[in-house]
């Protein structure tokens, strides 16, 4: 049976054969020319209006085709589905899809900006690693609509529209991660695609949003589960003296969060590629299940605690340290009330691993804007990098 892919962009899956391509509209060696219009699968399904070359289908298992119409060659290999522009040498490379979950107001875009960010420069340099946007729309929506708004401006960002009021699409972020690993007689590079997904958290309070993101779900091969303590009962009375506590009118607890993406992978289980049943009948998508906002708990820890130091500088991720970290965010559980949360992951996930992060190090403003203390993140590339790890994709150290 063929290997299915999964499109980067709108998450359907296919074959490489399937994959279709675009005629880049340039004089052909017969002096023909395609003319550029709107594509209507590319308007309909991922809001872009302008004019491109023409679709057609051809074996896209290989890297270049024939325009019918002109005779043209083509690089442009596109998503058979929504007509999305694959990114060079897709199918050859490794492509992870990495969905990100939470709550209303548990600060998704804020995390994903941070880490993205972080991923770009001082994180990734640890590792040698680049991350770069694998397309143009990428590279200007994260400077224009992420990093500029936040990091430039300082300014946080309004709650990610649900899907229903926004055209049934969602618009990932998808790059490429690149690092070089060592070879029997030099180093190699390899890459991998990285399909960034965030969803409203209004997008898990109705069935009918939640069959809009069931795709998504079923197309990631890890998933980072964001939980606010702050919206955790036995937590908030243990913050630090004047925090900002969220409302909870409306918005899911934790626990109710993690139970819906759970019920929604178990009867969806064997339809995607990433969802799978282990022999033990639990979900073996990974999943990262990071604890937001942790500033606002550091005075109640241990001057020992993993969670007041940061992890330890080298090229490779650190289990043992990453293992720390997740066993005393457990014993935290037991204070904020948060057991059953604890006993759900153990019983239907064979791999998961808690965190503890703050994306911007400090609690912001009362008017919505990053401390004067500028942004200064603490662990946020632990979940990635632990996702990462287990594809390979980054060394790691220690046992597994």
């Amino acid at each position: 049976m063929a290997r299915r892919l999964t499109c980067p962009y709108c998450y359907e899956t296919f074959t490489g054969r399937e994959i279709s391509f675009r005629c880049n509209s340039r004089l052909s060696r017969t002096q023909k020319r395609c003319v550029r219009r709107r594509d209507d699968v590319l308007s309909d399904r991922m809001g872009q209006r302008g004019e491109v070359g023409p679709a057609f289908v051809a074996d896209g298992r290989r890297a270049t085709a024939q325009c019918p119409d002109c005779d043209g060659e083509t690089t442009f290999r596109i998503c058979p589905v929504c007509h999305s522009t694959l990114p060079a040498q897709f199918g050859m490379l490794e492509n992870r899809m990495i969905a990100m979950v939470g709550s209303k107001a548990t600060g998704k875009t804020v995390y994903t900006t941070v880490l993205l960010h972080e991923m770009m420069n001082r994180g990734g340099s640890a590792f040698g690693a680049a991350l770069v946007g694998a397309d143009d729309a990428t590279l200007q929506r994260f400077n224009s609509d992420y990093q500029e708004h936040l990091y430039r401006e300082g300014q946080l960002f309004a709650g990610t529209r649900p899907a229903v009021t926004n055209d049934n699409r969602v618009d990932p972020l998808v790059f490429r991660f690149g690092l070089r690993r060592p070879g029997l007689f030099r180093d190699r590079p390899q890459h991998t695609v990285l399909s960034f997904f965030d969803t409203a958290g209004e997008d898990f309070t109705s069935r009918e949003s939640m069959e809009l993101n069931t795709r998504y779900l079923m197309g990631a091969d890890g998933i980072v589960l964001l939980l606010d303590p702050l919206q955790m009962a036995g937590a908030r009375p243990l913050a630090r003296p004047g925090t900002a506590l969220p409302g909870t009118a409306g918005v899911d607890s934790p626990y109710n969060l993690v139970s819906k993406v759970t019920n929604l992978l178990l009867t969806r289980a064997g339809r995607g590629r990433a969802v799978r049943r282990s022999g033990s009948s639990r979900i073996d998508t990974p999943v990262a299940v990071v604890f937001t906002k942790l500033d606002a708990f550091w005075h109640m820890l241990d001057k020992g605690s993993p969670l007041r130091a940061h992890p330890p500088s080298g090229d490779r991720f650190d289990e043992e340290d990453s293992l720390s970290v997740h066993e005393e965010v457990r014993t935290l559980l037991k204070d904020w009330d948060g057991v059953p949360i604890d006993r759900l992951l153990e019983n239907t996930y064979s791999r998961y691993r808690y965190f503890g992060i703050s994306a911007l190090g400090h609690t912001p403003t009362e008017d919505a804007r990053v401390a004067r203390t500028g942004i200064q993140p603490y662990r946020v590339t632990d979940p990635l990098l632990w996702l990462l790890s287990g594809y390979g994709a980054v060394p790691r150290t220690g046992r597994r």
